[in-house]
């Protein structure tokens, strides 16, 4: 099964293995071979296990846990490199940070959703009491989205 751009984590994610690679190429050396090397490995390493989970739909749980922290290490570094220095400008900090957070956010709902599905439904019913319009609200919106989608 191959993953197609569709899949917004996927995309993210090869967005930011993409900038990631551009950006260390203009680090200074000291730092290309350091913290730039842990940094594309890490970039790699969180698109592999995106696509290991979505692949491997009964080793997901244990594998999204590993992506959550591979995007938290991947978030110190580039703090780490904004911090020396290395990073040829704010703009260039500014596409990983944003990218990263992405990323990050995806996976986390993704983990949480997988680890305890039921949290998804309370939410739902959360709603449904603060407003009794909520769930036509929902249906509404799945209709809509259903019909874009065409």
């Amino acid at each position: 099964m191959r993953l197609n751009k569709s899949i917004p984590i996927w995309r993210d994610a090869n967005a930011l293995l993409i900038a990631v690679e551009n950006t260390v190429r203009h680090f200074p050396r000291y730092h290309k071979y350091t913290l730039g090397s842990e940094m594309r490995l890490k970039a790699m390493q969180i698109c592999r296990l995106i696509a290991y989970a979505w692949q491997n739909k009964s080793r997901t749980p244990t594998v999204l846990p590993r992506l959550v922290d591979a995007v938290d290490d991947l978030k110190i570094q580039i703090q780490l490199a904004k911090e020396l220095q290395a990073l040829q400008n704010f703009a260039h900090f500014q596409q990983l940070t944003e990218l990263a957070v992405s990323v990050g956010k995806q996976s986390g709902g993704w983990y949480r959703r997988v680890a305890k599905p039921e949290l998804a439904d309370s939410s739902a019913k959360r709603a449904d009491s603060l407003c009794p319009n909520a769930a036509n609200v929902r249906a509404s919106a799945g209709a809509k989205r259903k019909a874009s989608d065409r």
